[in-house]
Protein backbone atom coordinates (compact mmCIF):
# COMPACT_ATOMS: atom_id res chain seq x y z
CA UNK A 1 0.00 0.00 0.00
CA UNK A 2 2.87 2.35 0.84
CA UNK A 3 4.35 1.92 -2.66
CA UNK A 4 0.99 2.66 -4.26
CA UNK A 5 0.61 5.72 -2.08
CA UNK A 6 4.09 6.97 -3.01
CA UNK A 7 3.47 6.45 -6.71
CA UNK A 8 0.30 8.51 -6.66
CA UNK A 9 1.65 11.22 -4.41
CA UNK A 10 4.70 11.64 -6.63
CA UNK A 11 2.57 12.69 -9.58
CA UNK A 12 0.45 15.18 -7.67
CA UNK A 13 1.59 18.78 -7.35
CA UNK A 14 -0.13 21.41 -5.26
CA UNK A 15 1.68 24.53 -4.06
CA UNK A 16 1.14 25.37 -0.39
CA UNK A 17 2.59 28.34 1.46
CA UNK A 18 3.58 27.65 5.04
CA UNK A 19 2.37 30.56 7.13
CA UNK A 20 0.86 31.94 10.28
CA UNK A 21 -0.34 29.97 13.25
CA UNK A 22 -3.99 29.84 14.30
CA UNK A 23 -7.04 29.70 12.06
CA UNK A 24 -8.37 32.69 10.14
CA UNK A 25 -9.51 33.70 6.70
CA UNK A 26 -8.36 36.53 4.45
CA UNK A 27 -10.78 38.61 2.39
CA UNK A 28 -12.02 37.15 -0.86
CA UNK A 29 -9.72 37.46 -3.85
CA UNK A 30 -10.15 36.72 -7.53
CA UNK A 31 -7.55 34.45 -9.09
CA UNK A 32 -6.13 34.53 -12.62
CA UNK A 33 -8.96 32.28 -13.79
CA UNK A 34 -11.59 34.66 -12.46
CA UNK A 35 -12.57 32.24 -9.69
CA UNK A 36 -13.05 33.88 -6.29
CA UNK A 37 -10.84 32.45 -3.59
CA UNK A 38 -10.25 32.81 0.13
CA UNK A 39 -6.98 32.18 1.97
CA UNK A 40 -7.28 30.28 5.23
CA UNK A 41 -4.46 30.60 7.77
CA UNK A 42 -4.24 27.61 10.09
CA UNK A 43 -1.66 25.94 12.32
CA UNK A 44 -0.01 24.11 9.43
CA UNK A 45 0.07 26.86 6.83
CA UNK A 46 -1.89 29.19 4.54
CA UNK A 47 -4.28 27.48 2.13
CA UNK A 48 -5.98 29.27 -0.75
CA UNK A 49 -9.34 27.72 -1.58
CA UNK A 50 -11.94 28.49 -4.24
CA UNK A 51 -15.11 29.87 -2.71
CA UNK A 52 -17.89 27.28 -2.49
CA UNK A 53 -15.79 24.28 -3.60
CA UNK A 54 -17.98 21.48 -4.93
CA UNK A 55 -15.76 18.43 -4.46
CA UNK A 56 -14.92 18.26 -0.76
CA UNK A 57 -13.26 15.41 1.11
CA UNK A 58 -13.56 15.59 4.90
CA UNK A 59 -11.64 13.55 7.49
CA UNK A 60 -13.33 14.68 10.69
CA UNK A 61 -16.81 13.64 11.79
CA UNK A 62 -17.35 16.81 13.80
CA UNK A 63 -16.66 18.92 10.72
CA UNK A 64 -18.83 16.60 8.63
CA UNK A 65 -21.61 17.06 11.18
CA UNK A 66 -21.34 20.86 10.89
CA UNK A 67 -21.30 20.70 7.10
CA UNK A 68 -24.48 18.63 7.21
CA UNK A 69 -26.16 21.19 9.47
CA UNK A 70 -25.06 24.02 7.17
CA UNK A 71 -26.25 22.27 4.01
CA UNK A 72 -22.76 21.80 2.56
CA UNK A 73 -22.16 18.79 0.30
CA UNK A 74 -19.22 16.39 0.49
CA UNK A 75 -18.10 13.72 -1.96
CA UNK A 76 -15.84 11.53 0.19
CA UNK A 77 -15.14 10.62 3.80
CA UNK A 78 -13.87 7.72 5.92
CA UNK A 79 -16.91 5.51 6.47
CA UNK A 80 -15.58 3.21 9.17
CA UNK A 81 -16.81 4.16 12.69
CA UNK A 82 -19.32 6.59 11.18
CA UNK A 83 -21.56 7.90 14.02
CA UNK A 84 -25.21 6.89 13.83
CA UNK A 85 -26.38 10.50 13.47
CA UNK A 86 -24.26 10.72 10.29
CA UNK A 87 -25.34 7.34 8.96
CA UNK A 88 -26.64 8.81 5.72
CA UNK A 89 -23.03 9.38 4.61
CA UNK A 90 -22.50 5.64 4.50
CA UNK A 91 -24.50 5.50 1.27
CA UNK A 92 -23.04 4.46 -2.08
CA UNK A 93 -23.24 8.02 -3.38
CA UNK A 94 -20.35 8.92 -1.09
CA UNK A 95 -16.81 7.72 -1.74
CA UNK A 96 -15.14 5.73 1.04
CA UNK A 97 -11.79 7.48 1.54
CA UNK A 98 -10.25 4.96 3.94
CA UNK A 99 -10.24 5.30 7.73
CA UNK A 100 -9.62 8.22 10.06
CA UNK A 101 -6.05 7.05 10.66
CA UNK A 102 -5.36 5.26 7.37
CA UNK A 103 -6.58 7.38 4.44
CA UNK A 104 -6.74 5.79 1.00
CA UNK A 105 -4.69 8.35 -0.90
CA UNK A 106 -5.21 6.61 -4.23
CA UNK A 107 -8.99 6.90 -3.89
CA UNK A 108 -8.73 10.50 -2.70
CA UNK A 109 -6.57 11.45 -5.68
CA UNK A 110 -8.98 9.80 -8.13
CA UNK A 111 -11.88 11.75 -6.58
CA UNK A 112 -10.28 15.03 -7.84
CA UNK A 113 -11.22 17.10 -4.77
CA UNK A 114 -11.29 20.90 -4.70
CA UNK A 115 -10.76 20.89 -0.94
CA UNK A 116 -9.66 18.43 1.75
CA UNK A 117 -10.40 19.06 5.42
CA UNK A 118 -8.35 17.21 8.05
CA UNK A 119 -7.99 17.34 11.83
CA UNK A 120 -5.84 15.97 14.65
CA UNK A 121 -5.89 12.30 13.68
CA UNK A 122 -4.33 13.13 10.29
CA UNK A 123 -1.89 15.85 11.32
CA UNK A 124 1.19 13.77 10.47
CA UNK A 125 -0.14 13.15 6.96
CA UNK A 126 -0.97 16.76 6.16
CA UNK A 127 1.67 17.12 3.44
CA UNK A 128 0.41 13.98 1.72
CA UNK A 129 -3.10 15.42 1.54
CA UNK A 130 -1.81 18.81 0.44
CA UNK A 131 -0.08 17.28 -2.59
CA UNK A 132 -3.50 16.20 -3.84
CA UNK A 133 -5.59 19.34 -3.27
CA UNK A 134 -5.80 22.47 -1.09
CA UNK A 135 -5.96 21.14 2.46
CA UNK A 136 -7.18 22.95 5.56
CA UNK A 137 -6.28 21.73 9.05
CA UNK A 138 -9.24 22.19 11.42
CA UNK A 139 -8.49 20.55 14.78
CA UNK A 140 -10.44 20.66 18.04
CA UNK A 141 -8.65 21.94 21.12
CA UNK A 142 -10.54 20.03 23.79
CA UNK A 143 -9.22 22.40 26.44
CA UNK A 144 -10.95 25.23 24.56
CA UNK A 145 -13.90 23.32 23.10
CA UNK A 146 -16.31 26.16 22.43
CA UNK A 147 -13.61 28.47 21.08
CA UNK A 148 -12.41 25.74 18.70
CA UNK A 149 -15.97 25.05 17.58
CA UNK A 150 -16.54 28.74 16.86
CA UNK A 151 -13.26 28.98 14.98
CA UNK A 152 -13.94 25.96 12.78
CA UNK A 153 -17.47 27.13 12.02
CA UNK A 154 -16.18 30.57 11.06
CA UNK A 155 -13.76 28.94 8.62
CA UNK A 156 -16.58 26.93 7.06
CA UNK A 157 -18.65 30.11 6.88
CA UNK A 158 -15.87 31.89 5.00
CA UNK A 159 -15.21 29.07 2.54
CA UNK A 160 -18.86 28.29 1.81
CA UNK A 161 -20.38 31.76 2.21
CA UNK A 162 -22.48 30.73 5.23
CA UNK A 163 -21.54 33.44 7.71
CA UNK A 164 -25.09 34.37 8.74
CA UNK A 165 -26.12 30.75 9.23
CA UNK A 166 -22.95 30.06 11.22
CA UNK A 167 -23.65 33.03 13.49
CA UNK A 168 -27.18 31.74 14.14
CA UNK A 169 -25.95 28.23 14.96
CA UNK A 170 -23.26 29.54 17.31
CA UNK A 171 -25.82 31.76 19.08
CA UNK A 172 -28.13 28.76 19.56
CA UNK A 173 -25.33 26.62 21.00
CA UNK A 174 -24.17 29.37 23.34
CA UNK A 175 -27.74 29.86 24.59
CA UNK A 176 -28.09 26.12 25.26
CA UNK A 177 -24.76 26.05 27.12
CA UNK A 178 -25.83 29.05 29.21
CA UNK A 179 -29.05 27.25 30.17
CA UNK A 180 -27.10 24.08 31.01
CA UNK A 181 -24.73 26.06 33.24
CA UNK A 182 -27.65 27.65 35.05
CA UNK A 183 -29.33 24.36 35.95
CA UNK A 184 -25.99 22.69 36.71
CA UNK A 185 -25.05 25.41 39.21
CA UNK A 186 -28.42 25.00 40.87
CA UNK A 187 -28.78 21.21 40.90
CA UNK A 188 -25.42 19.46 40.57
CA UNK A 189 -22.83 19.01 43.29
CA UNK A 190 -20.25 17.28 41.08
CA UNK A 191 -19.69 14.68 38.39
CA UNK A 192 -17.05 12.23 37.17
CA UNK A 193 -16.38 11.35 33.52
CA UNK A 194 -15.51 7.66 33.12
CA UNK A 195 -14.48 5.93 29.91
CA UNK A 196 -15.00 2.16 29.81
CA UNK A 197 -12.81 0.36 27.31
CA UNK A 198 -13.57 -3.36 27.05
CA UNK A 199 -13.36 -3.92 30.79
CA UNK A 200 -10.83 -1.20 31.68
CA UNK A 201 -11.75 2.14 33.23
CA UNK A 202 -10.20 5.60 32.85
CA UNK A 203 -11.29 8.99 34.13
CA UNK A 204 -10.96 12.37 32.44
CA UNK A 205 -11.01 15.69 34.25
CA UNK A 206 -10.59 19.38 33.60
CA UNK A 207 -8.34 20.19 30.65
CA UNK A 208 -8.73 16.73 29.13
CA UNK A 209 -10.28 15.68 25.82
CA UNK A 210 -13.64 15.41 27.62
CA UNK A 211 -13.08 18.44 29.84
CA UNK A 212 -15.97 20.19 28.10
CA UNK A 213 -18.23 18.48 30.65
CA UNK A 214 -16.71 20.62 33.39
CA UNK A 215 -15.33 23.69 31.64
CA UNK A 216 -18.10 24.56 29.21
CA UNK A 217 -21.09 22.56 30.46
CA UNK A 218 -20.65 23.62 34.08
CA UNK A 219 -20.57 20.23 35.85
CA UNK A 220 -18.17 20.64 38.83
CA UNK A 221 -15.39 18.04 38.79
CA UNK A 222 -15.64 15.39 41.51
CA UNK A 223 -11.85 15.06 41.44
CA UNK A 224 -9.79 18.09 40.42
CA UNK A 225 -6.51 16.20 40.63
CA UNK A 226 -7.04 13.91 37.63
CA UNK A 227 -3.96 13.92 35.42
CA UNK A 228 -4.58 15.38 31.99
CA UNK A 229 -3.69 12.65 29.50
CA UNK A 230 -4.84 11.69 26.02
CA UNK A 231 -5.77 8.24 27.27
CA UNK A 232 -7.08 9.37 30.63
CA UNK A 233 -6.08 8.26 34.11
CA UNK A 234 -6.59 4.55 34.72
CA UNK A 235 -8.66 3.82 37.81
CA UNK A 236 -10.25 1.03 39.86
CA UNK A 237 -13.78 0.56 41.17
CA UNK A 238 -12.44 1.42 44.61
CA UNK A 239 -11.35 4.83 43.31
CA UNK A 240 -14.90 5.59 42.19
CA UNK A 241 -16.27 4.45 45.54
CA UNK A 242 -13.77 6.64 47.36
CA UNK A 243 -14.51 9.76 45.26
CA UNK A 244 -18.24 8.94 45.45
CA UNK A 245 -19.41 11.50 42.87
CA UNK A 246 -23.02 12.62 42.70
CA UNK A 247 -23.09 11.85 38.96
CA UNK A 248 -21.05 9.33 36.99
CA UNK A 249 -21.03 10.00 33.23
CA UNK A 250 -19.93 6.84 31.43
CA UNK A 251 -18.76 6.62 27.82
CA UNK A 252 -18.33 3.16 26.29
CA UNK A 253 -15.34 3.29 23.92
CA UNK A 254 -15.81 -0.38 23.04
CA UNK A 255 -19.15 0.53 21.46
CA UNK A 256 -17.17 2.49 18.86
CA UNK A 257 -13.80 0.76 18.63
CA UNK A 258 -15.06 -2.77 19.19
CA UNK A 259 -14.86 -4.94 22.26
CA UNK A 260 -16.49 -7.79 24.11
CA UNK A 261 -17.34 -6.13 27.43
CA UNK A 262 -19.98 -3.40 27.57
CA UNK A 263 -19.73 -0.42 29.89
CA UNK A 264 -22.98 -1.35 31.63
CA UNK A 265 -21.72 -4.82 32.47
CA UNK A 266 -18.45 -3.34 33.80
CA UNK A 267 -20.27 -0.86 36.03
CA UNK A 268 -22.72 -3.45 37.34
CA UNK A 269 -20.81 -4.69 40.38
CA UNK A 270 -20.94 -4.66 44.16
CA UNK A 271 -18.47 -1.81 44.66
CA UNK A 272 -20.17 0.58 42.24
CA UNK A 273 -23.43 -0.47 43.88
CA UNK A 274 -22.22 1.20 47.08
CA UNK A 275 -21.90 4.65 45.47
CA UNK A 276 -24.54 7.33 45.81
CA UNK A 277 -24.67 7.73 42.02
CA UNK A 278 -25.83 4.13 41.79
CA UNK A 279 -28.28 4.49 44.67
CA UNK A 280 -29.80 7.67 43.22
CA UNK A 281 -29.91 6.47 39.60
CA UNK A 282 -27.32 9.01 38.51
CA UNK A 283 -25.01 6.80 36.45
CA UNK A 284 -25.49 8.27 32.99
CA UNK A 285 -24.44 6.37 29.85
CA UNK A 286 -23.45 8.79 27.10
CA UNK A 287 -23.64 8.30 23.34
CA UNK A 288 -20.08 7.13 22.63
CA UNK A 289 -20.36 7.71 18.88
CA UNK A 290 -21.09 11.37 19.53
CA UNK A 291 -18.62 11.98 22.36
CA UNK A 292 -15.72 9.88 21.09
CA UNK A 293 -15.64 10.34 17.30
CA UNK A 294 -18.34 12.91 16.51
CA UNK A 295 -17.61 15.77 18.91
CA UNK A 296 -16.82 19.21 17.56
CA UNK A 297 -19.80 19.63 15.24
CA UNK A 298 -23.01 21.64 15.44
CA UNK A 299 -25.35 18.67 15.74
CA UNK A 300 -23.05 16.60 17.93
CA UNK A 301 -22.49 19.48 20.36
CA UNK A 302 -26.23 19.99 20.62
CA UNK A 303 -26.65 16.26 21.32
CA UNK A 304 -23.95 16.39 24.00
CA UNK A 305 -25.58 19.39 25.67
CA UNK A 306 -29.02 17.79 25.55
CA UNK A 307 -27.74 14.53 27.04
CA UNK A 308 -26.41 16.37 30.08
CA UNK A 309 -29.52 18.54 30.39
CA UNK A 310 -31.75 15.45 30.28
CA UNK A 311 -29.61 13.78 32.96
CA UNK A 312 -29.75 16.61 35.50
CA UNK A 313 -33.13 18.29 34.91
Amino acid sequence: MKNVKSMFLSIMAVVLAIGAMGCSASPEAEGATGVKTVTISHELGDTTVALNPERVVVFDYGILDSMKELGIEVIALPKQSLPAHLGEFGGMEYIDAGTLKEPNFEVIYEASPDLIIVSGRQVDMYDDFARIAPTVYMPMDNGEYLESLRNNLNILGQIFDKKEMVDEKVDDIESSIQYLNEIASDRVENGLFVMANDGNLSVYGEGSRFGVLHEEFGIPAADREIESSTHGQKITFEYIQQIDPEYIFVMDRAAVAGGEVSAKSVMDNEIIGMTRAYAEGKIIYLDAHVWYVGAGGIGSTEKMINEIISAIE
